[in-house]
């Protein structure tokens, strides 16, 4: 029995812009598959090249913030958001840009016990701010986050990653969209 990926039809590889295909085909020759969210959100391609497009800008930048740190952004803020599919997807690259296997389910479950720095605890801190609080962030929220040597660059960053994933969550858990089963093993054990 093959479960949907989504809620809403998914296009064949054959039947898109040559761009959309072109970038999930790159994609799928550097992991070995295709990740559910390519699919399921090319049946929109405008709005698949705006997402990507920011998504991109924000976890592929260079930075104060290392790309575990916006990975440990993405899952505590998607854990809070109840997205399975960001969750699950988002902690196994965690766990391959921090050569970690333990976490991302930490920072999941509960990121002030996980096994992360003073400093990366405050960034989550803020992101959970953003994501469940947005209304009460002010001055003291930044002063404490350049206490921790973050820059106004970084802490636009954090929040950024944080809104852009509510958008994120919101429509992986309203298209139903299912993780590929290939990342719950993603980093995990060690390569052979």
């Amino acid at each position: 029995m093959s479960v949907p990926i989504s809620r809403f039809p998914v296009p064949e590889l054959k039947d898109l812009p040559e761009d959309i295909r072109s970038r999930i085909v790159a994609v799928q020759e550097k992991s070995g598959f295709v990740p559910n969210v390519f699919l399921a959100l090319a049946c929109r391609p405008d709005e698949f090249r705006a997402f990507f497009a920011y998504h991109d800008a924000l976890m592929e930048k260079q930075g104060g913030l290392t790309k575990a740190e916006r990975e440990m952004i993405v899952v505590a803020t998607s854990n809070a958001n109840q997205c399975q599919y960001c969750v699950v997807a988002h902690g196994a690259i965690l766990r391959i840009r921090a050569k970690n296997p333990l976490i991302a389910d930490q920072v999941a479950v509960n990121y002030r016990k996980a096994d992360i720095t003073p400093r990366q605890k405050a960034m989550l801190d803020f992101a959970m701010k953003v994501c469940l609080d947005s209304g009460s962030i002010g001055d003291a929220d930044f002063e404490q986050l350049r206490g921790h040597g973050f820059s106004d660059e970084d802490i636009w960053d954090i929040g950024g990653i944080s809104a852009f994933f509510g958008l994120s969550n919101r429509m992986a858990n309203m298209m139903n969209m299912r993780p590929n089963d290939e990342f719950y093993l993603m980093g995990r054990l060690p390569k052979k």
